[in-house]
């Protein structure tokens, strides 16, 4: 099951692919922004990474379709590694790419990242929104 630090850490990403949005609706959050934007990419690559660690455990729970709750926790663990997976990468691309030497694999990120960034902002509010999910249901469940 999903933990509270796994909806805070969620919503952080989602707050990072879209600075703009939350400053907008909240300029008191810059201070906060700014602390951990320096971090962004390494917040980024950790989060492709327990993206991509987290695919096994989502095929896993396929088993909990078979309740109403378990549907429900389901949706929001397939919202949280999708949305993991994907900011991740994108928030993350330049220091993947700094281990990845090779041309043409880091031509193939560029190809993958340009498909991803039209959806950053639907995919960073998605984020925030899940995190908070997360975060309510570890409560109360």
């Amino acid at each position: 099951m999903l933990r509270i630090i796994d909806g805070l850490w969620i919503f952080v990403l989602g707050a990072l692919a879209v600075p703009n949005l939350i400053l907008a609706k909240r300029p008191d959050a810059k201070r906060l922004l700014d602390r951990i934007m320096p971090y962004q990419g390494w917040i980024g690559l950790v989060s492709a990474l327990w993206g991509l660690i987290s695919i096994p455990h989502l095929i896993g729970a396929l088993t909990w379709l078979r309740s109403g709750r378990g549907l429900i926790a389901f949706i929001f663990l397939a919202v949280f590694v999708v949305t993991q997976t994907l900011l991740g990468f994108v928030l993350g691309i330049g220091v993947i790419k700094h281990f990845i030497k090779d041309a043409s694999a880091q031509a193939k990120m560029d190809e993958v990242l340009a498909k991803i960034l039209p959806y950053q902002a639907t995919l960073g509010l998605l984020a925030m929104a899940d995190g908070i999910l997360i975060v309510v249901l570890s409560i109360i469940w």
